[in-house]
């Protein structure tokens, strides 16, 4: 399978932060949500892999390429959304699509303007007088419109209503259904993951814990609700982590249909990604 992104060994470090040798591939086709608590290294690799920050280790490849090696063609078949506003709030729609004409060779003004009528943007409206939602939609238009081949989104649906939100995700859905488009999604609302991700990678103090399929994350794993007891009897070596919640144990497993078998009167459930993130971040390893 060919990959749109390859990351491999990706190391930055600061004062009080590691990014510890991070890898994870996203194969073409494919949409791959990225996850993790506040401060968990999400933006930093984003950075990274744009060459945003310089990397102290590891490598980053776009299609077998690295960014230096062919800088022109890979900016122009990727397309970034941040969680923030990228131009200048004196701008106007309008202007910003000169701009970005100017830059990319692959810009296409009818689909942009399809962009900002869909989304409902005031053309010759500064950007600074928009709402964050108005925003981070003018940011989704640019990236749509000059054929890129990876969108690479940092909470780029943060500030949008349920409604468009649902648009959005969509629109990046359609967007797949070309086999050499793909996505690398940052988001905190693993909901909108769960409905359109095939990969979730989790990212937690900086490194790794596990870049998988949905399906499995979601089909495969299972969380035990169990008493003390139930708890006690419970082989470690199944245990992925776990939590204690008031008179409850909330054990996570990576083989729902084994535990069913093997702990008969204890609840097994299939978990959500956020059922997921939060027993790893706030729970323990192991016994």
């Amino acid at each position: 399978m060919v990959s749109a992104l390859q990351i491999t060994d990706l190391t930055k470090e600061y004062p009080g932060f590691k990014l510890d040798h991070v890898s994870f591939t996203l194969p073409q086709g494919t949409i791959m949500g990225l996850i993790g608590e506040n401060g968990a290294g999400k933006s930093t690799t984003i950075n990274a892999i744009l060459d945003l920050i310089k990397r102290d280790e590891g490598s980053v490849t776009f299609w077998g390429e690295e960014l230096s090696e062919n800088p022109r063609q890979l900016k122009e078949n990727i397309g970034v959304v941040f969680d923030g506003i990228n131009f200048y709030e004196t701008l106007t729609p309008v202007k910003v699509g000169k701009i970005s004409a100017a830059a990319y060779r692959q810009w296409n003004p009818v689909v942009y303007k399809d962009y900002l009528d869909k989304f409902q943007l005031p053309s010759n409206q500064e950007i600074k007088t928009f709402s964050k939602g108005m925003k981070m939609k003018l940011c989704i238009a640019n990236a749509l419109s000059h054929d890129s081949k990876l969108l690479i989104l940092d909470e780029a649906t943060s500030g949008l209503d349920p409604v468009m939100r649902d648009d959005i995700l969509d629109i990046f859905l359609d967007y797949i259904q070309d086999e050499n488009h793909s996505i690398l999604m940052s988001s905190h609302i693993t909901t909108d993951l769960e409905k359109i991700a095939d990969y979730v990678t989790f990212i937690h103090e900086g490194k790794i814990v596990f870049s998988k399929t949905k399906d499995e994350l979601i089909y495969n794993y299972g969380i035990l609700r169990c008493s003390k007891d139930d708890f006690d009897r419970i082989d470690p070596g199944d245990i992925l982590a776990y939590r204690k919640e008031d008179y409850q144990w909330n054990v996570l497993v990576a083989d729902r249909d084994k535990a069913m078998a093997h702990y008969r009167n204890v609840i097994v459930d299939h978990p959500t990604i956020d059922d997921i993130l939060l027993l790893y971040v706030k729970g323990e390893a192991s016994k």
